[in-house]
């Protein structure tokens, strides 16, 4: 088991929420045919695990939120026995981060940072420190987007963001985040033209000192690194665990749309944001397969390819960031 540090391309969200998906080794097939070197789990799946194996392809793995309460307040045995059944089992996958619980809100936030303590001192027990230990957080937690050099959590995430970023910064792990400008285009249209959310604007949209920026995805990124360093995270990295656009069942959800968005996407990413040029932006594109098993409308469409694995929409993934 192994994890690299540097340079990784654009990745994939593998969701699993539908009854009629490929296997997984057919799944990991079509991951290596596209391109994909980088692949995000929101769970720990066997199969898929089994299929990644000696396939070179990089695995971010997730704690899920129901494992959060064991996880926080079992200590490092039950981090340690997590670790055994979900990391060590596999020993030739290469795991990437493990990302202890996805958009976790409520009273479930004071579980956080003692959860990913333990499963970061029980990764170091296995003589496994190289894979970095995070969370997933949601845009949501991000208060103040525009302009990105005033961005700030919410009132209601810095209560536990005051916790998970001094962590990350002291373990040199980035701060992973689902960042989507189509839901700040689609519960606001009147509000923003729709160029500034598909990477299509022809100048600077909004002017935030000497940066201009083109794109609401930049804007939210550099938005969320001054949060980040507000909270003492001047060295935390910002890795976009999800981002994409859906086919259908939304305002502005198209094919064209979609496809006009995650192409652009991939060649964007590698250049950085205004405020971070060539600082390159690690990205998860949302997702892998419409999943119907997800509530009816737009959360059904957000796949790059259908269960028959014919590919919704032509796109090229072999952009390097």
């Amino acid at each position: 088991m192994e994890s690299e540090t540097g340079t990784a391309a654009v990745g994939v969200c593998w969701g699993m929420s539908g009854d009629n998906l490929p296997p997984a080794s057919k799944v990991t097939e079509m991951l290596r045919e596209n391109g994909f070197t980088v692949v995000r789990l929101y769970a720990p799946d066997s199969a898929a695990l089994a299929a990644l194996g000696g396939t070179g392809i990089r695995v971010v793995v997730g704690a899920p939120n129901y494992d959060l309460p064991a996880l926080a307040h079992g200590g490092t045995a039950a981090a340690a026995a997590w670790i055994r059944e979900n990391i060590q089992a596999y020993p030739t996958v290469l795991f990437r981060f493990v990302v202890v619980g996805n958009e976790v809100a409520g009273a479930d936030t004071q579980l956080l940072v003692p959860a990913m303590e333990n499963v970061h001192a029980a990764l170091a027990a296995a003589g496994l420190g190289h894979i970095k230990v995070t969370t997933s957080i949601s845009q949501a937690t991000i208060g103040v987007h525009i302009p990105p050099s005033a961005g700030e959590f919410t009132d209601e995430a810095k209560p536990f963001m005051s916790y998970v970023i001094p962590f990350l910064e002291r373990t040199h792990a980035p701060l992973l985040a689902n960042l989507y400008p189509y839901f700040i285009y689609s519960y606001n249209p009147g509000g923003m033209d729709i160029s500034f959310a598909l990477f299509t604007a022809s100048g600077a949209v909004v002017q935030d000192g000497e940066y201009g920026y083109q794109n609401q995805f930049d804007a939210t990124v550099d938005a969320l690194y001054t949060a980040v360093a507000k909270l003492g995270g001047e060295n935390v990295r910002v890795v976009v665990s999800e981002t994409g656009w859906p086919t259908a069942g939304g305002v502005g959800a198209s094919v064209e749309n979609a496809m006009t968005f995650n192409q652009n996407l991939v060649r964007h990413v590698r250049n950085g944001t205004p405020r971070h040029p060539g600082k390159k932006t690690e990205t998860y594109v949302f997702a892998m397969f419409n999943e119907n098993l997800k509530e009816a409308g737009v959360e059904q469409n957000w796949g790059l390819f259908y269960p028959s694995t014919d590919r919704v929409y032509p796109i090229s993934f072999h952009a390097r960031i």
